[in-house]
């Protein structure tokens, strides 16, 4: 009997060792000629014909210690994956967050599940926009899922031409004006800044609760994976009913 977090830890190097073990009997298995051997010896049909020396190729490979050495590899991977996957419907965990469950008596695979989510959720809310700090916002009374700023007044101006008589007219001369233009205020604009984006208080939280709840969520895998688990052996009822091994 074992921890499954072993049996996890072992499990990845089984399954490249078994790779490689398979994948190179299956090359092995494509070179016919090193399963083939002959032995060939002339005979002259009277003692004074010609000798010829006996010629000889000796088996270098056998299907069956091939096979041998592919099946044993086979059936320790499948025996531990069958432990680990065994061992997985027992694995489970509360996931507690501050005293609170969240979650009672969670599958292991159902916590995997729950981090890549929360690893999601994370990015969510990091692309939240938030209101512009150097601004005051209060929330509106006609919509609390929107905040507004206080009103600003500024001023609409036109430009008006006026004339200013430098020398009046006389009997000589007429009279000299500059021609000029003034601001002239005709109106004022009322602006309200109106926005649906969350105070960054409100971000920051939902961003700590996602932290807390990722690290409920490692606590609960490690709990779920600490839970003992017993020696699963499948691999050679299989290997024996595909190859014929007794």
């Amino acid at each position: 009997m074992a921890k499954l977090n072993q049996i996890i830890a072992l499990t990845n190097g089984k399954k490249a060792n078994t790779t490689t073990v398979v994948t190179k009997v299956y090359h092995t298995l494509q070179k016919a000629d090193l399963f083939n051997g002959l032995e060939r010896k002339y005979q002259a049909l009277d003692e004074e014909g010609e000798k010829l020396p006996s010629e000889s190729k000796i088996i270098q490979q056998t299907v069956v210690n091939n096979l041998k050495v592919a099946e044993d590899s086979l059936v320790d991977l499948m025996d531990i994956v069958a432990t680990q996957e065994f061992g997985n419907c027992l694995a489970k965990a509360d996931v507690v967050v501050d005293g609170t469950v969240l979650a009672k008596d969670v599958p292991v695979s159902y916590i995997l599940f729950l981090e890549k989510k929360a690893d999601e959720i994370k990015s969510l809310v990091s692309a939240i926009p938030v209101l512009s700090s150097d601004v005051r916002w209060t929330q509106s009374n006609s919509d609390p899922n929107v905040y507004v700023t206080d009103t600003v007044v500024t001023n609409r101006t036109k430009k008006v031409p006026k004339a200013f008589v430098k020398a009046p007219a006389t009997d000589k001369h007429p009279a000299q004006v500059d021609v000029f233009t003034e601001d002239v205020i005709v109106g004022n604009w009322n602006k309200v800044d109106m926005s649906s984006a969350i105070p960054l208080s409100k971000r920051d939280d939902m961003l700590k609760k996602v932290e807390l709840f990722r690290e409920a969520l490692k606590v609960a895998r490690e709990e779920a994976n600490s839970v003992n688990v017993d020696n699963i052996n499948v691999g050679r009822n299989i290997t024996n009913f595909i190859f014929g091994s007794k």
